[in-house]
């Protein structure tokens, strides 16, 4: 008879229910593992959707209303539920995943209660805590806290080394976001392209350009609409914040798509079928390498240097002009867009879920032998 160790693995947005699907599946597969998925609730119906990709759904959920609070409060109340539950469910190993307030409050509740943490996608550095925000802060915690780190990239690795309050054992393992890519390509019929307009996917949601950057931003996105030969497609942000900003600029252009948050696989076909992308995510960064489309990142600074290392991906700030000029260089220049869309994969090849869950596993054995 083979003995269990219960894994709880706690995710609360879209993108983590995307990157911890596969490490989710995987974990399922060990028979060391008991695995349990909880959700905090930080995203809601978005956060359903992308775990129904992946054929999950979970296990345990807070019952709370976060969508409304601001990071700290929400913290606070995923801590005051979590903790108890996780005191009476006993694991061995909670699993985070990234940023996000969800991942800091689930790796504090279970430092609080003496129960090993560990982290997926460790050690990304934008080395500006207020770029992203509280991004940057909340991956160093949960960093502080974790027993096992797992990182994407040497780069990362090294970021770890380098912190002295680091005190858990770091593995390279990839990054599980590309699992989930290739994971959901395989299943994805393509999107038909334009044949006489280029194709532009925007994302835009990041906290620290909300109010007139934003809205800057987006003005310069309806001008570049205008030359005609260009048809953009925005899918709309959860956050109202954004979403009022997005809308009240962008609506009613013919050129211009607003549409509501996809499906994850839905997302993914509509980003291959684009020929140039402007985005600040983090994820998308990954995503499009991989996808070999091309990228304007519409950050001032990135946890993820090896995006830009490459020449799929150009770090252009968010400046609106800077954006524009980036943009009409590309587009007018195909020789530079061809350049530029080759697959690249500086965040592993579809594999890390496998070599995570094969640490969990060392380290659980490990831990019944003492």
């Amino acid at each position: 008879m083979t003995l269990t160790s219960r894994v709880v693995t706690v995710v609360g947005t879209r993108p983590e229910a995307i990157k911890m699907a596969p490490v989710v599946l995987a974990l399922r597969d060990s028979p060391m593992i008991e695995s349990m998925l909880l959700a905090t609730g930080q995203h809601g119906g978005l956060f359903d959707d992308a775990m129904a990709s992946f054929g999950l759904a979970p296990d345990l959920r807070l019952d709370a209303d976060l969508t409304t609070l601001q990071p700290e409060a929400m913290a606070g109340e995923i801590k005051r539920r979590l903790s108890p539950l996780l005191r009476d469910l006993d694991p061995a190993l909670v699993l985070v995943q990234g940023d996000t307030t969800s991942a800091l409050a689930a790796a504090q509740a279970a430092s609080s209660c003496s129960i090993p943490v560990g982290h997926v996608e460790a050690g990304l550095r934008s080395h500006d805590l207020a770029r992203p925000w509280p991004e940057e802060g909340n991956r160093i915690a949960i960093d502080r806290l974790a027993t096992l780190l797992f990182a994407p990239t040497e780069g990362n690795l090294a970021n770890l080394a380098a912190d002295s309050e680091v005190k858990g054992e770091a593995y390279l393992t990839g990054n599980s976001g590309i699992d989930a890519l290739l994971h959901i390509l395989r299943a994805t019929p393509p999107r038909p392209k334009h044949e006489d307009r280029l194709q532009l996917l925007v994302t835009l949601h990041r906290r620290e350009t909300i109010g007139r950057p934003m809205e800057q931003i987006c003005t310069m996105l309806r001008d570049l609409a205008d030359r005609g030969d260009v048809v953009l497609t925005v899918p709309l942000h959860p956050n109202p914040s954004v979403r009022s900003i997005v809308t009240s600029v962008l609506a009613a252009h013919p050129a211009i798509a607003l549409i509501e948050p996809l499906p994850y696989s839905d997302m993914i076909a509509h980003m291959a079928a684009a020929d140039l992308i402007l985005s600040d995510s983090g994820g998308v960064q990954e995503e499009a390498l991989a996808l070999g489309v091309p990228l304007l990142i519409v950050r001032d600074v990135t946890e993820r240097p090896e995006t830009v290392s490459y020449v799929g991906a150009i770090l252009c700030g968010t400046d609106p002009e800077t954006i524009r000029r980036e943009a009409i260089r590309l587009l007018d220049d195909p020789a530079s867009l061809t350049a530029m869309a080759v697959p690249r994969f500086p965040f592993g090849r579809g594999d890390a879920s496998g070599k995570i869950v094969a640490v969990i596993e060392d380290y659980l054995a490990s831990q019944c032998v003492t």
